[in-house]
């Protein structure tokens, strides 16, 4: 029953079942015995292999029948080695990278000023924005069409060579475009008659969006009005956006052709609606541009306009002097804003710190100010110094008391007039409060706040009614450090040739085997970049008698020694005749046989000269801005500082053992080129006085007739030996008192010789 169902069901499918099976079959049997034949390009063509010895060899197809001459083919066949030939890989393109992180993140400037000038203003009007401007300002760049031949200093002038206003302004759009554009958000552009207020500038445009086509300034109707919209002013100045400037970059070509204007700054704004449809704006996102028209003669001081308090330009400015007036005004607004300000975050602070756990004293005084310094041991104790009106009781020559004067003395008046002044602001109107006398007053410097005032004050007190009573008052003051400023120096390096000149006279003679000692040690062996030069000073009896009797001839000697022990090194000598030796008088001489750009170094017999020295003269020497005059370090008489006892063979620095010789002025370290201009500066009074150079030395030279900076400061690596100096009293009188204190500083410490006074004393009395 169940079969014959089975039956009945396969019967209709099973001639379906049996064709494809067939057709399976039949294809399979029909792959292995048909080949296909390959064509290309219409034609049948036939694998070829070629063997090493060049017969060629039938390539069986993967798909076809293996014959028993292909089987003898492939018995027969060669391999053939092909060689291994690597890829070359193709270098990496150099990846170049920005000079500046900024540039590379695309940061960008906020603001560039670009003043409109002219040939005939640029001396005056030109000079007095520059003074006002520039030390507020990151980039002032001053346009004009020509230009004197002398450029005032300190300006950056671009000149289009033409007086064309209209072609003035298009070249200045145009050099800003192709400079500018790029480092800079805002671009703000006024004339020399304009005076600006820096820092309100450079508030308004840190306020603003910079991806807005922003044209603002101050408003006004095109001439005749028959176009629409507003220009910017050029009198009260205008500001530009990055983005409005590269919109107006296409058709800048277009508006020089086609827009006709007598007018530089309606030109511009011409140009500005027609291609971006921007007009122009005094206010921007609840920002205003304030400006205000100065009368003619008017004077700033007395101007009570709040318009003209809040302007940003004020215009038009007639001569330079109003342009310092109004600078000096706004200057004055600013600096009271500033206190204003300043008194409101200490009243804040101070509100806040009532709250604090630890109350008002956890609000240092003065508030805003860093506190004092807490020393960890006794060692880092701070010193009061105590003082009067008259008299200071801490002295640098180690005097128990001194006059107050120079300095010191305007300091104390000062301090004591502003605590006069502070003790009025708070009594008044109650109290008027006089100064009788300065009791007691102390002073300390603090490294981390700055220098520390008590004072106590006798008084006069007189009140509403005019009764007077005397009281004593304490008050404490404090004057603290400014903001620390970093002042950028000339580039220097230590690779520049030393040039060590030694004046030499007979009494030196016996302190030159030391002196080439040390420096052979110090300079031959090591190969230091110096060349010495020693300057033999001959009185007229001594250089008579040059060829039978050489006062000199040892030290010659000595040098010829050292030439022939150091080969590579040359020690060349000058002779001069003089009956008076003179600093100058020798420096003109080695001056004109040194190129302009020789570093000379001044120095004396009896000073250790070694590398670290002349490294550091070499840094303090700066051409055409600094000449550096080191202090020594001087033994004090050994047979006082090593009273009844063995002088040791190297004396360190300290104070028993010698001092920093602030009489001295013998060594110094300055470029040739800086001498010839100061000893130039200094030849109308050599005209009237010759004996000029002769009371003068170098060091005084460079202060009266120089502008470099003269750099002294103590130098721990320019050690010089004990000896008496002989003291010319030809020389100023200045001069021969430094070198006779000299001589009285260097005998020894005040300690070492009270005691070599109270031995003779003792030995006296018994």
């Amino acid at each position: 029953m169940r079969f014959s169902m089975f039956i009945s069901l396969l019967r209709p499918i099973g001639p379906v079942i049996i064709g494809i099976s067939l057709g399976f079959t039949l294809s399979l049997l029909s792959v292995n015995w048909v080949e296909e034949s390959c064509f290309l390009n219409g034609k049948a063509s036939e694998e070829i292999s070629l063997s090493q010895d060049g017969n060629s060899k039938g390539a069986r197809r993967p798909n076809s029948i293996s014959t028993v001459k292909d089987v003898d083919a492939e018995e027969d066949f060669e391999p053939r080695i092909v060689p291994y030939k690597p890829v070359q890989q193709s270098k990496p393109n150099k990846l170049f990278r920005a000079k500046y992180i900024s540039t590379e993140l695309g940061i960008r400037e906020r603001l560039f000023v670009g003043i409109l000038t002219s040939k005939s203003t640029i001396n005056t009007l030109g000079v007095a924005v520059n003074r006002t401007l520039s030390h507020h300002l990151d980039t002032v760049v001053f346009f004009t069409g020509m230009r004197n031949r002398k450029v005032p200093h300190g300006m950056f002038v671009v000149t289009h060579g033409d007086e064309r206003l209209i072609w003035n302004m298009f070249q200045t759009i145009k050099y800003i475009l192709e400079h500018y554009v790029h480092e800079y958000d805002w671009f703000y552009l006024a004339q020399d008659d304009t005076y600006t207020e820096a820092d309100r500038i450079k508030q308004l445009v840190a306020h603003l969006s910079m991806d807005r086509e922003l044209y603002m300034g101050s408003p006004e109707e095109f001439i005749g009005g028959e176009m629409e919209g507003r220009y910017c002013y050029g009198g009260f100045g205008y500001i530009l956006s990055r983005t409005l400037l590269l919109r107006l970059k296409p058709f800048l070509e277009n508006c020089r052709n086609d827009i006709l204007s007598a007018r530089p700054d309606e030109w511009l704004g011409r140009c500005i609606i027609d291609y971006s449809n921007t007009n122009c704006v005094d206010e921007h996102e609840g920002l205003q541009y304030y400006h205000y028209e100065m009368g003619k003669n008017s004077d700033p001081s007395k101007e009570d306009n709040m318009q003209f308090k809040n302007a940003l330009t004020v215009h038009p400015v007639s001569d330079p002097e109003q342009m310092y007036r109004l600078h000096k005004h706004f200057t004055e607004i600013e600096l009271q804003r500033t206190y204003d300000e300043i008194e409101k975050l200490q009243t804040e602070i101070k509100n806040v710190s009532e709250v604090a756990y630890d109350g008002n004293r956890s609000a240092q005084w003065p508030i805003g100010i860093n506190p004092p310094f807490e020393p960890k041991s006794r060692f880092e104790v701070l010193r009061w110094d105590y003082f009067t009106e008259e008299q200071l009781y801490s002295c640098i020559d180690g005097f128990p008391k001194c006059e107050l004067r120079g300095i010191d003395r305007l300091d104390v008046a000062d301090v004591i007039e502003i605590a006069m002044g502070e003790l009025n602001k708070k009594y008044k109107p109650v109290l008027h409060l006089k100064k009788q006398q300065l009791i007691n007053g102390y002073r300390r410097f603090d490294p981390t706040r700055g220098m520390e005032y008590t004072l106590d004050l006798q008084l006069e007190v007189v009140n509403q009614k005019g009764h007077s009573s005397s009281i004593t008052k304490r008050v404490h003051l404090v004057r603290p450090l400014s903001r620390i400023e970093i002042i950028p120096m000339p580039y220097v390096t230590e690779a520049t040739r030393v040039h060590i000149i030694l004046p030499l006279n007979v009494q030196d003679r016996d302190y030159v085997n030391h002196f080439l000692e040390v420096l052979a040690a110090n300079s031959f062996e090591t190969s230091e970049n110096a060349i010495l030069t020693f300057l033999f000073i001959y009185d007229p009896f001594e250089a008579q008698q040059v060829n039978q009797n050489d006062i000199f001839a040892s030290v010659k000697t000595q040098i010829n020694a050292y030439e022939r022990k150091y080969p590579t090194v040359k020690i060349p000598w000058i002779s001069v005749k003089t009956e008076t030796p003179s600093q100058i008088k020798f420096m003109d001489i080695i001056s004109k046989k040194h190129p302009v750009d020789t570093l000379f170094f001044i120095t004396n017999v009896n000073t250790n000269v070694n590398s670290e020295f002349l490294n550091r003269c070499r840094m303090n020497s700066i051409n055409n801005w600094q000449v550096f005059f080191p202090i020594h370090f001087q033994d004090y008489n050994p047979d006082i500082a090593f009273h009844n006892q063995e002088p040791p063979p190297a004396v360190d620095l300290v104070k028993d053992a010698g001092h920093f010789d602030r009489s001295s002025f013998e060594e110094a370290c300055f470029y040739n080129t800086d001498y010839m201009a100061t000893r130039t500066r200094m030849a109308s009074d050599v005209q009237e006085n010759e004996e000029i150079l002769e009371t003068l030395d170098i060091y005084d030279m460079f202060v009266r007739y120089s502008t470099l900076h003269v750099f002294r400061a103590v130098e721990p690596a320019l050690h010089q030996k004990y000896y008496y100096q002989a003291c010319n009293p030809r020389l100023s009188e200045d001069i021969y008192h430094r070198c006779v204190q000299s001589n009285l500083d260097g005998l020894g410490a005040r300690s070492q010789l009270a005691m070599l006074l109270f031995e003779q004393e003792q030995g006296n009395s018994t």
